[in-house]
């Protein structure tokens, strides 16, 4: 057998370009998501040290602590009650949308426009905005209904308040991701069931609902894991003065109190890692769910 033939000068300019073009990405991959993933486990087995300084190996001492702490229980809670709201709603509400505005209709662009205008709005701009609708005093809810309803400050019914937000802010986005999905299935398949008399609420549950149940999937999948995670809402619109915070606050923001707040980086890390050990077992369960439930053509 004769040797292998080493690259030629074009193969290895190839080569060189290829990994040039590469390895921004790679560099920001490791940087900015595997570094901080093995920092996060390596801190959250450690106490933080005096000024972020020192950090001294406690094993599971802090994971002993967080899952003795009513607090994380409670944020845990608040955050499956949050996602028990959003997902299902977002969900059906979006679906019903999707049905709508995928037909042939005047200014049906300018509809899908305004239902996606949401999420694209900043979070700041809209937790502004539903602080002023569900203000007390001079809130428009409290105006329409000639109520004084404490919205975002009753522990009973925050976090509904709060996840009723959720589900507007996602609606939009979940609606195009339906649309998407609507104009894959063929339309022959509504052909033939008109021919046979369906009508259109047969036609949605024995045609659209199964061949559209992969993308109904994993926007549940996706929706599932976005609100387990969710902060940035919770954070702008609950103050930390707000005696409905406890009832509130999900396991991210209480892992912004700890890490920035108190300064404690390696509690902070172990409920993070909690965190993640919690929706790593709940996809496990999912993905053994969508082989019974999704149907692939």
């Amino acid at each position: 057998m004769g040797k292998k033939k080493g690259m030629t000068a074009a193969e290895k300019r190839e080569a060189v370009w290829g990994w040039a073009f590469i390895l921004p990405t790679m560099i920001g991959l490791i940087v900015l998501n595997f570094y901080p993933v093995i920092q996060t486990v390596y801190q959250s087995f450690c106490k933080t040290g005096d000024f972020g300084k020192g950090n001294i190996f406690v094993g599971l001492a802090n994971y002993q602590k967080l899952l003795s702490d009513g607090e994380v229980w409670q944020s845990l809670w608040n955050t499956v009650k949050y996602a028990i709201i959003e997902v299902p709603f977002s969900v059906v509400i979006a679906l019903l949308l999707a049905v709508l505005l995928n037909r042939k209709m005047k200014g049906v662009s300018i509809y899908r426009t305004i239902f996606f205008l949401p999420m694209v709005c900043a979070p700041a701009a809209v937790a502004m905005v539903w602080k002023w609708l569900y203000n007390q005093q001079f809130g428009l809810l409290n105006n329409i209904f000639h109520t004084k309803t404490a919205w975002i400050s009753d522990p009973k019914i925050a976090w509904i308040s709060v996840a009723v937000i959720g589900v507007w802010s996602i609606v939009g986005y979940n609606m195009v991701l339906f649309i998407s999905g609507l104009q894959e299935i063929p339309h022959d398949y509504y052909e033939a069931a008109d021919i046979d008399g369906a009508s259109e609420v047969r036609q949605f549950f024995s045609i659209t609902v199964p061949l559209l149940s992969p993308t109904t999937f994993f926007i549940v999948q996706t929706r599932i894991i976005g609100a387990l995670t969710v902060f940035d809402l919770m954070f702008m619109v609950m103050d930390k003065t707000n005696v409905a915070l406890s009832k509130v606050q999900s396991v991210v923001y209480l892992f912004y109190q700890y890490s920035f707040t108190n300064g404690n980086k390696g509690m902070g890390s172990a409920l993070v890692m909690i965190l993640v050990i919690f929706i790593m077992i709940l996809t496990f369960f999912l993905q053994q769910a969508e082989k019974k439930l999704v149907y692939h053509n």
